[in-house]
């Protein structure tokens, strides 16, 4: 393998894709100082994206995060590629094209064919393998997943994440050129939903199944997770991501881990989006949104409401050790299999998705023997996989260990 460019110093990026994810990383490569040339093969996509970006510049500019000068310099850095074999002309092309795997797989073959034998191939996918589109080229070496967050200005997280071919020496350039745009790099293996949508997972299935099992309603569960410093409630943030979007990634985790049942999306899920209930885009999801700004659950989730005095509701406290717990055996899970380390991991909730704290600093200040006590509970009540406790959560605990004492 030739060396790998030294990506702190490159001249000049290629991000394919001028959506909404493309454009915000071409922000934020002018403003570090780099030159970007975009391809869009959508007519009009590219002026359109350069429109927007030209605006946000402009509106940092006006709040004083830049000054005039630096804005004006941002935007002229910003350029037209005709197709995606000029893109190659570029150190690192940035791919950020729609989730659909053939799409993935023969832009990279048509990149590969034309970029320099040194040049990175990068792949911004969420949930597709990287090594399944590293394969479509002659560098499996050089193709690297660069997954960033959106809106890719505002959020800190860059997951770079390491197909079974990428080599150390661009894995590590990658971190170093996320960290020049002023990015928090986590290195994370090529497995199903990388760090955040696999540890992010429970958050949302685990209040599914509380809703569904009647043993608390869409707001106590919400304000029980708001009340523990989570920024919204997981049926909140579904109604913020989009029902459908949510499932998506659900059943894909699911199928990508062999159905393992700690995965397993929730009728209630399929519910929604098959009556057209996607959230806020739709006018409503788990909730109904008034012109007024008022709020209010609909007959069809209130009728999964537990009403009158049951032995079996929970309360605040209950419905926030359950959801914890099953976040952290998640967490333990994923550095288990060698996706990343429990600081990573951590590092990657916080940023990636505004947790208040990490899995593991969670863990650890409400006790990981807590941990194990409450998925043991509930997996003599529901023996079917899904809160099985990891072995090596359960070593920890047994040893007197943690997951954060090296920090």
């Amino acid at each position: 393998m030739e060396a790998v460019p030294t990506l702190d110093a490159a001249q000049r990026v290629g991000v394919l894709g001028a959506g909404t994810m493309g454009a915000g990383i071409v922000q934020v490569v002018a403003e570090a100082g780099v030159e970007v040339i975009v391809h869009d093969p959508l007519p009009g996509a590219y002026e359109r994206a350069k429109q927007r970006i030209s605006g946000f510049i402009r509106r940092r500019a006006e709040k004083g995060q830049l000054d005039d000068e630096a804005a004006a310099l941002a935007v002229a850095r910003i350029g037209e590629a005709g197709s995606i074999e000029e893109l190659a002309t570029a150190d690192l092309v940035i791919e950020a094209i729609p989730e659909e795997l053939d799409l993935k797989r023969d832009a990279f073959a048509r990149l590969d064919a034309a970029a320099g034998p040194r040049a990175i191939l990068a792949t911004n996918t969420s949930s597709l393998s990287v090594a399944r589109i590293a394969a479509a080229t002659r560098r499996p070496e050089r193709v690297v997943g660069m997954h960033f967050f959106n809106p890719v200005p505002l959020m800190a997280l860059v997951e770079v994440v390491a197909g079974p071919l990428t080599a150390p020496l661009t894995v590590d350039a990658i971190a170093i050129f996320a960290r020049r745009l002023g990015k928090t790099p986590v290195v994370a293996a090529d497995t199903p939903g990388f760090i955040v949508n696999r540890v992010a997972r429970p958050f949302y299935l685990e209040a599914l199944r509380i809703l569904g099992d009647g043993e608390a309603g869409v707001e106590a569960i919400d304000e029980a997770m708001r009340a523990i410093g989570f920024r919204m409630g997981p049926f909140e943030l579904i109604d913020a991501i989009g029902a459908d979007v949510n499932l998506a990634v659900s059943e894909s985790v699911h199928e990508q881990l062999f159905f393992d049942p700690r995965y397993r999306p929730h009728q209630i899920q399929r519910m929604l989006v098959d009556a057209g209930r996607l959230g806020h885009k739709s006018g409503g999801g788990f909730y109904e949104y008034g012109t007024d700004g008022a709020r209010t659950v609909p007959w069809a989730v209130l009728a999964r409401r537990p009403e009158g005095p049951r032995p079996d509701r929970l309360t605040a406290e209950q419905i926030t050790a359950r959801i914890l717990a099953v976040i952290v055996n998640e967490a333990a899970s994923a550095v288990a299999e060698g996706v990343a380390s429990p600081h990573a991991v951590d590092t990657a909730m916080r940023l990636g998705t505004n947790y208040p704290s990490g899995p593991f600093e969670w863990g650890e200040r409400i006790g990981l023997a807590h941990v194990v006590r409450t998925l043991d509970g509930l997996h003599a009540r529901v023996p079917d996989g899904r809160y099985r406790v990891v072995p090596l959560l359960r070593t920890v605990v047994e040893r007197g260990g943690s997951f954060t004492e090296d920090r």
